[in-house]
């Protein structure tokens, strides 16, 4: 893969997502209004339960298929790419058949037990079925990501988050819903009437896309096949299994130490979501150009390696480190700057600035932490992965258990914990990553950075000085623009000074 091809895969990715987060955001605002407080914030206690079955699933799949594909595509094999992606279909299809089953049998368990609000039962029930969509579309998703057919997959993401929209503000409406009980249920039964259309759609994209294959020669057994896949998706897919477990448990841990805090459960929960399902959403929507890049860095450095071309290789790590710090800055900058305007403007609230103002202090961490785990990825490197993101996790739930618990501190603990947790993860992932190749950091590239920085920061305070408050919708878009066209302008002068 080029570099032009990269950058431009990665932004037709983004507009992608971007599409799909705005509808996210959407969907989220919809739900605030509809639910209050307390019920975003029991969607939050289902969804983990939901990623980490994903995650026994189809973690890794996405990342296997798509270097697998990635391959055969390049060396125009593609009786041995179509033959890998059906016995793939076949073994996930048996797999996730009988994982949904068993989900479906131990919903009541884990909702009166587990998360301990029999509330949750339907909500749990209703995405049983889902996550045999959810297996298959990541197959198909990954056959697409590694034969450079990005449209397929951005287009139908868009359409699928659309309709999920569609079908919950449909179901709220035509069914009068009012408790927060069937409403959280019908948000997960448009979740997977979502899936069901995407998983359709991709299939007959696919179906059509292999047509322009034409069978090579010589072809692998499918056994083989399915191992070369597994060998990669199976590390993949228990290290998102033991994170996304021991994540789940700090999930579920939350509401509980906030009431060893002395806070009411039902006032917990409504703290959960403004902090968990409102503020975090806002500082890191910015993340959908670091996931974008992610998705396409792991081929794109595995060619690089595959080629020993090591200069390509350096250089697309540090493209990608100047970005993810500049951008996880721009957003920590912006939502300092106008952080209630920001609960106002998205979530019609002014009880969340603080709460963003917080969250903030963590997103040039985080940020760069998620582009270093696909750096990672991408060079083959997933003990690496595992044992890295193993030891963020337990210390993610052990700073949850001790800090949310201080009556003085309680939901802050929460942004504590990911301030400490996303450095620590970046500080190992970097000196993984300097194992394989070197990453130099140059004495000027530290001064137009910080320079970049401030500039940012006293630009946004101008705007918000300057711009009356009057005209609140028009003052904060605008902020909000000026932003990000200095966090390109910055990333456009740091990269040239490097060259």
């Amino acid at each position: 893969m080029s570099k032009d091809n990269f950058y431009k895969n990665s932004l037709l990715l983004t507009l992608s997502n971007l599409s799909t987060g705005i509808l996210k955001f959407v969907f989220s605002i919809i739900l605030s209004k509809k639910l209050g407080a307390e019920g975003v914030g029991l969607y939050s206690l289902i969804m983990p339960i939901y990623d980490l079955f994903c995650c026994l699933l189809c973690g890794g799949m996405i990342t296997a298929i798509s270097k697998e594909a990635s391959f055969y595509y390049n060396k125009n094999d593609y009786s041995n790419l179509n033959k890998t992606i059906h016995i793939t279909i076949i073994f996930d299809l048996i797999w996730s058949i009988f994982i949904a089953l068993l989900f479906f049998m131990l919903a009541p368990f884990i909702s009166n037990v587990i998360i301990k609000d029999s509330r949750t039962l339907y909500s749990l029930w209703a995405i049983s079925p889902a996550l045999v969509f959810v297996a298959i579309s990541s197959i198909y998703k990954g056959y697409f990501f590694g034969t450079n057919n990005i449209k397929a997959p951005a287009i139908i993401d868009i359409f699928e988050k659309t309709i999920r929209v569609v079908v919950i503000i449909s179901l709220i409406n035509l069914l009068s819903l009012k408790s927060i009980t069937t409403t959280v249920t019908a948000t997960y039964i448009a979740l997977s009437c979502g899936e069901l259309i995407s998983l359709a759609l991709l299939y007959i994209f696919y179906k059509s896309n292999k047509k322009k294959f034409h069978k090579s020669l010589k072809s692998e057994s499918s056994p083989q096949l399915l191992f070369n896949v597994l060998a990669i998706s199976l590390p993949l897919a228990l290290n998102g299994f033991l994170t996304t477990g021991i994540s789940t448990v700090s999930t579920l841990l939350i509401p509980r130490r906030l009431v060893a805090a002395g806070i009411e459960y039902t006032n917990a929960l409504g703290l959960i979501g403004k902090f968990s399902g409102m503020a975090l959403t806002i500082v890191f929507f910015p993340m959908i150009l670091i996931v974008s890049m992610s998705i396409l860095l792991v081929p794109d450095i595995s060619n690089s390696l595959t080629n020993k071309n090591y200069y390509k290789l350096e250089k697309r790590i540090k493209e990608i480190i100047n970005i993810s710090v500049l951008l996880g800055i721009t957003s920590m900058l912006l939502c300092m700057c106008i952080p209630t305007e920001l609960g106002r403007l998205f979530y019609n609230r002014s009880d969340l600035g603080n709460y963003i103002r917080f969250v903030s202090y963590s997103a040039p961490f985080t940020y760069l932490m998620t582009s270093t785990y696909s750096i990672l990825n991408g060079m083959g490197k997933q003990k690496a992965v595992l044992i890295n993101s193993i030891i963020s996790a337990i210390l993610e739930l052990i700073l949850f258990y001790i800090l949310i618990g201080i009556p003085s501190i309680n939901v802050y603990g929460y942004g504590i914990t990911l301030i400490i947790t996303s450095l620590v993860g970046l500080i190992l992932n970097l000196l993984e990553i300097r194992k394989i190749c070197s990453i130099e950091i140059y004495f000027s590239t530290i001064i137009i950075g910080s320079f970049l920085t401030i500039l940012i920061h006293y630009i946004l305070k101008i705007f918000n000085l300057i711009i009356p408050s009057s005209l609140f919708l028009f003052k904060n878009l605008i902020i909000i623009f000026v932003a990000f066209m200095l966090f390109y302008f910055s990333i456009t002068i740091l990269n040239k000074a490097e060259e």
